[in-house]
């Protein structure tokens, strides 16, 4: 496998690809998007472990700089609050923005595409691949949760058919385990079918959950 930073019209990202990679072959994309203060590095080190021969993966830079402490920079999509702001509906175009380039550059076949990410990360899974089902067949939620779930209802698509993962761990500090059910409570009510399930971890992406995902991601493409 082999890592490329690239730079689109608006975002970094790093293009995974995979041993053996044709240019010449349409590869089934998977999208993934890394947690506040991290970085576009941090979820591609999990793409040896779902599949290296068979996708092609996509790790987007978030816009905003933050300092972590001591010293030490990551990146964001939005600055951390309650609400949904400014900053997150814009991330959301850029994001939206790219995933046009990159299926594009890529020549990826209508939905062979999954997109998913962890932390705020997957509360940008939830704003950017709901609405897109025709771009993602399945989306990822790894210790995620709804924002704003009146403002995202509205512009929900008639197709409610989309694969949905949700990972949480019930011990996770940064985000209760109860937003991860109110997550599931908002799609059931919507006409969705989540795989959802919990673990006994904290804020975290454990073995378990790789597991898990790793069937998930080659039963959807």
């Amino acid at each position: 496998m082999e890592a490329k930073e690239r730079k689109g019209s608006n975002l970094t990202y790093l293009a995974v690809e995979p041993d053996g990679y044709d240019t010449k072959r349409s590869y089934p994309m998977v999208v993934l998007l890394h947690g506040f203060g991290s970085h576009m590095g941090d979820l591609a080190g999990l793409t040896p472990v779902i599949d290296r021969e068979n996708y092609l993966y996509i790790c987007p830079n978030a816009p905003i700089s933050v300092d972590i402490g001591g010293g030490i920079s990551g990146y964001a999509w939005a600055p951390i609050g309650e609400t949904f702001t400014v900053e997150e509906h814009h991330a959301e175009e850029l994001l939206a923005g790219l995933f046009d380039e990159v299926i594009e550059e890529y020549g990826i076949e209508p939905g062979a595409a999954v997109l998913g990410g962890f932390s705020q990360g997957a509360m940008m899974t939830y704003r950017n691949g709901l609405i897109a089902p025709e771009q993602f067949s399945g989306l990822a939620v790894l210790s995620g949760s709804v924002r704003e779930p009146d403002q995202l209802r509205v512009r929900l698509p008639d197709d409610r058919d989309q694969a949905i993962f949700v990972a949480h761990g019930v011990a996770d500090s940064m985000i209760d385990v109860e937003e991860a059910r109110k997550a599931r409570r908002f799609l059931e009510d919507e006409g969705y079918l989540p795989l959802y399930k919990e673990y006994p971890m904290g804020h975290e992406i454990n073995q378990s959950v790789l597991n898990d995902l790793v069937v998930w991601i080659h039963e959807v493409l």
